[in-house]
């Protein structure tokens, strides 16, 4: 199933990362079933960045624009060789998901409990908002 996916983080004006689209091997039937896809995706590809190295890495400068507007201009380089873990990848997101620290919309619709039944149809628009926790003191 084709999916769009934004991530954006609140205080931010522009998108942290946003994927034209991702391909996801099943359809989900209910929102901890889409998180957990994301997840297994995402940690799939981290492994696949971890296992391809570049000879001599270097940025064009419409990468370094690009990655300038993120607000991090690197390589891309994975400096933490361990792999890893699926499931605990999948609990953390879950986790921080119940905790409040992430919301899930799709179709401009906000998703809020992980057991009910999503509709998902080909090529919807998914947008996940991280909230920024703040720190600090007033004085």
């Amino acid at each position: 199933m084709k999916l769009y996916v934004t991530v954006k983080s609140l205080g931010k004006r522009k998108n942290i990362l946003t994927k034209n689209e991702i391909e996801l091997p099943v359809v989900p039937t209910t929102l901890r079933e889409l998180i957990t896809e994301v997840v297994i995706m995402n940690v799939q590809e981290l492994k696949d960045k971890q296992q391809s190295t570049a000879l001599m890495p270097f940025l064009t400068g419409a990468e370094i624009e690009a990655r300038g507007e993120s607000g991090k201009v690197g390589f891309g380089s994975v400096y933490n060789e361990q792999s890893p873990d699926v499931a605990k990848a999948v609990e953390t997101a879950l986790l921080a998901f119940e905790d409040g620290l992430y919301k899930v919309f799709i179709r401009e619709e906000e998703n809020s409990h992980l057991e009910s039944p999503l509709k998902l149809m080909e090529e919807d628009e998914i947008v996940f908002i991280r909230f920024t926790m703040l720190a600090g003191s007033l004085w």
